[in-house]
């Protein structure tokens, strides 16, 4: 199975973000992107990929282990950008440094349960909100209008494995799909 360790915003952040992405749907050129929806919004914090049912158990206990050693710390969805003319993103501001540590022991869970990971990056907290499939899609007047955005604080208190389902009827527009296989309660902050 398709697998990531993620932190999933509470249901109002989600809703705040709603709020200004429909705004976003009214710009120019707003139908040419491929919207990603309400459903599929998450912080990936590490991206396993296909995943032999055998490593399972042993990256559950591993994820568990990692979020025992975290402490949970203060989120909010603040302001978007662009990686290229390929993918728009709202990024996170609050306790940047402690999801970047969780992120780091996530991916060193499933490298140490056998999972053959991506080469090892500098973790940039970031949620998608679309693609263009375009490279001269103009991606800055979005990331310009998310420039004030700054949603409501929320206490991230739990890891969560995702699996990912492709989508395969081929229709146009479908969407992965999302379950959530597994969570683990964050350390409560001192």
């Amino acid at each position: 199975m398709r697998l990531f360790a993620a932190v999933l915003p509470p249901p109002p952040a989600v809703d705040e973000l709603a709020v200004a992405v429909e705004e976003l749907h009214t710009l120019p050129g707003a139908d040419g992107l491929r919207w990603t929806g309400r459903a599929g919004w998450h912080f990936t914090l590490a991206f396993m990929g296909e995943v032999d049912d055998e490593l399972l158990p042993e990256l559950h206990e591993r994820l568990g282990r990692a979020a025992h050693r975290t402490a949970a710390f203060p989120l909010r969805v603040h302001r978007g950008g662009r990686f290229g003319q390929r993918a728009l993103w709202v990024g996170a501001a609050g306790g940047i440094a402690e999801m970047r540590l969780l992120a780091e022991r996530a991916d060193a869970a499933a490298r140490r349960a056998g999972i053959t990971m991506e080469e090892h990056r500098r973790y940039q907290a970031h949620l998608t909100i679309a693609r263009s499939s375009r490279d001269e899609a103009d991606l800055r007047p979005y990331v310009e209008e998310l420039d004030t955005f700054e949603g409501t604080p929320w206490q991230v208190g739990e890891l969560a494995l995702v699996r990912s389902n492709l989508p395969v009827s081929g229709i146009r527009g479908e969407q992965p799909r999302y379950e959530t296989v597994g969570s683990w309660p964050l350390e409560r902050a001192s």
